[in-house]
């Protein structure tokens, strides 16, 4: 990510800039430009230790996919008249009161569908 030549030419002032855009605090003396140079050096590999060990965020197991795919199942599939009215509401057509509650949640309900199926995907990568 960094080299260390490159943090090395750079100030005190950057370092510490560098570190807070990352939300980094320095190994050690926050007065040497090592403890800031060091931070940056370790942190990625740091990072992906932890999440390898179980530390912080971290994979999911066997039983958290099952539950995802579970609670899709449990969603179902829209009929056709409930895809229709998803596809009217997405373009802007809403019912009078109180249906329109009820239209929301419907579109609510295929909004966290279709993201838990993107979020299976992405954790399946």
């Amino acid at each position: 990510m960094f080299t260390r030549s490159e943090l090395e030419i750079k100030t005190l002032g950057e370092l510490k800039g560098l570190c807070k855009q990352y939300g980094l605090k320095p190994l050690g003396n926050p007065s040497y430009k090592t403890a800031w140079i060091d931070t940056l050096l370790t942190f990625a590999a740091i990072a992906l230790r932890q999440m390898k060990e179980g530390e912080g965020l971290r994979r999911m197991t066997f039983k958290g996919y099952q539950d995802l795919g579970q609670a899709l199942d449990q969603m179902g599939e829209p009929t056709d008249q409930q895809a229709a009215l998803i596809r009217a509401t997405m373009q802007g057509k809403r019912l009078e009161y109180p249906h329109r509650y009820d239209q929301e949640t419907l579109l609510n309900l295929h909004k966290a569908k279709m993201q838990l199926e993107q979020a299976l995907l992405l954790l399946n990568m």
